[in-house]
């Protein structure tokens, strides 16, 4: 899939989570295309999806966390 295309899914999952779920959405939203996303820089992640720079610590963290996930058994795909 085009990381344009990602990253518009992506904006528009955030733009229709509720206020109170919005970090929680985003996270979500970065461990499900995570392998999708291997090549990009978090600056380009951020900047695609509109986010402040300083989220880009956080798409780091949950690129991570989603082969230690997937190592216990998440598949990415069923998100």
């Amino acid at each position: 899939m085009d990381k344009r295309v990602i990253f518009s899914n992506i904006k528009s999952a955030l733009n229709t989570a509720p206020r109170n779920q919005y970090t929680t959405e985003m996270h979500l939203q970065m461990i499900k295309y995570a392998d999708q996303l291997t090549t990009i820089t978090a600056k380009e992640f951020c900047e695609g999806v509109g986010l402040k720079p300083s989220f880009g610590t956080e798409f780091s963290k949950m690129r991570n966390l989603t082969a230690r996930l997937k190592a216990a058994g998440l598949n990415t795909d069923q998100l």
